[in-house]
């Protein structure tokens, strides 16, 4: 069921959410207040472009230490364009999603190189760079220029999905919620009305056990009304991922150093470290067993790993050798002391803490 005056709920939206959001916001590191904007301060867009493509697929609690790092190393976008591409998968590593660190460094050249350092302040300009969609143009625009531009994430999905009771099921409904969102964003303010909105979905009105009675948007919201807050958005039912089947080799040096390779650029982990596995994709076993071993050695089982990406879940066979007589190989070799900066995903820290169990333990990361 719709609301039959869409438009006017809509347009009431923002006033008392405002309100709200001035005494609610949460503080964030790549986030200028309202007490701040008031005064006159504007928000950095490298640090909103940089922080909106680390927050894809993330949570605000993963995002802040990597974002503090990036910055600090990182401060400006012609620091990152500089940058060398494989320091930033490095900083990148356990984020996940390693796409996006590719494109982050392409947009950081792209912006130094062709726009003089600045980003386009229009949602049209901002989706000509690499890596940014409509979402992170949109929240760019908004947050960073002050354009009236519809910003829609998850939590803004709930949010309108509750207050008008929409029951087309996601992802059929992204452009009603779309539609409705750019009716209800304001010409004075959209950053801080987008803001408002995530906000509140993170904060208030969460997925399970909303908190309506201290909501700014109580009274619009015909969910909260027919008391079915919990029965939005509408979501068809998840397909069961299915199950991928691969193998792991990590070959020690008598000194304790371990072998290394570089995945294939383009594919899932491209660019990133990692040690050498059979050949697995999202559509397709890899060979497993010893037999798979990129070289002759004493290869003893250390078990299975399991990892769970967006489309699949991988279960890795490990296994580990002491190498005495060194192979021809197309990798490095990293000691003790390097291996926790490499450039690692999460998948290939869970392979070697098979056969090293203390090696990524808190404190060694």
């Amino acid at each position: 069921m719709s609301s039959s005056k869409p438009s006017n709920t809509a347009s009431g939206i923002a006033a008392p959410l405002l309100v709200w959001y001035d005494r609610h916001a949460r503080a964030l590191p790549w986030r200028i207040s309202p007490q701040e904007g008031a005064h006159g301060v504007v928000a950095d867009p490298y640090r909103i472009w940089l922080s909106e493509i680390m927050l894809q697929q993330t949570t605000v609690q993963a995002v802040k230490p990597y974002f503090a790092a990036f910055v600090s190393r990182w401060p400006t976008v012609e620091d990152l364009a500089s940058a060398d591409t494989e320091d930033v998968m490095k900083a990148w590593a356990g984020l996940g999603y390693y796409s996006r660190a590719r494109n982050l460094k392409r947009c950081a050249d792209v912006v130094a190189m062709e726009h003089g350092g600045r980003f386009p302040d229009t949602e049209e300009g901002l989706l000509n760079l690499p890596g940014i969609g409509p979402y992170t143009a949109a929240a760019i625009a908004a947050i960073a220029f002050d354009q009236p531009a519809a910003v829609v994430d998850g939590n803004i999905e709930r949010v309108f999905t509750r207050i008008f009771e929409i029951a087309t099921p996601l992802p059929s409904a992204k452009t009603e919620i779309r539609g409705l969102v750019a009716k209800a964003t304001p010409a004075s303010r959209p950053g801080d009305f987008a803001q408002a909105l995530m906000d509140l979905g993170a904060t208030l009105c969460t997925p399970k056990r909303p908190a309506c009675a201290l909501c700014p948007l109580t009274e619009p919201c015909q969910a909260r009304r027919s008391g079915r807050q919990e029965q939005f958005p509408v979501k068809l039912p998840k397909k069961e991922k299915p199950v991928r089947l691969g193998a792991a080799f990590v070959a020690e040096r008598s000194d304790g150093a371990v072998l290394l390779v570089k995945r294939p650029d383009k594919g899932l982990l491209g660019g990133m470290s990692g040690i050498p596995t059979t050949n697995w994709t999202v559509r397709a076993d890899g060979e497993t067993g010893t037999k798979a071993a990129p070289f002759a050695a004493d290869w003893r089982s250390k078990g299975v790993i399991s990892h769970v990406f967006t489309h699949f879940e991988l279960r890795l066979e490990v296994f580990h050798a002491v190498v005495t007589n060194i192979p021809d190989h197309d990798g490095w070799w990293s000691d003790g002391d390097s291996l926790p900066g490499e450039a690692l995903p999460t998948v290939m820290k869970k392979a070697l803490s098979a056969a090293f169990p203390a090696l990524f333990r808190k404190g060694k990361t």
